[in-house]
């Protein structure tokens, strides 16, 4: 399996696994963007949405649960939805993926979006994310 995102729903590569279905799987990128991105993936291996666009579909009701949690978890201030298909969109690894990228009112606007924050402790966020909610 030459997919890295395959090799991630076999758990042959460490994630930090923060939601999983039947369909698909949510883990958070090891290159945030901004606190808490996530990405939403099928775990069949389609390459991307034009690829097989019923895969967007069953990924669905999983972009919609983890949108909440990360709101809710993270005491995030919105949340933006990125999909890229093909390389000129900037799609880097061809398993289709959503980015779920939570907002916080201090670095606010499209600008801001893909403008790395720096020092993020994936570790706590992990932890924020996957607590009990006491």
């Amino acid at each position: 399996m030459d997919c890295l995102f395959c090799r991630i729903v076999a758990g042959e590569i460490p994630s930090k696994q923060i939601y999983a279905d039947e369909h698909a799987v949510a883990f958070l990128d090891i290159n945030p963007w901004h606190v808490g991105h996530t990405l939403v993936i099928p775990r069949r291996h389609v390459d991307d949405l034009l690829g097989e666009p019923e895969a967007f579909t069953e990924i669905a009701p999983a972009i919609s649960a983890v949108s909440r949690l990360l709101m809710d978890r993270l005491a995030a201030d919105g949340l933006n939805l990125l999909h890229s298909t093909g390389v000129a969109a900037g799609q880097e690894v061809f398993h289709l993926h959503v980015h779920l990228v939570p907002r916080y009112a201090h670095r606010p606007g499209l600008r801001e979006l893909m403008v790395r924050e720096q020092g993020i402790d994936l570790d706590r966020v992990y932890r924020q994310i996957t607590a009990d909610g006491d």
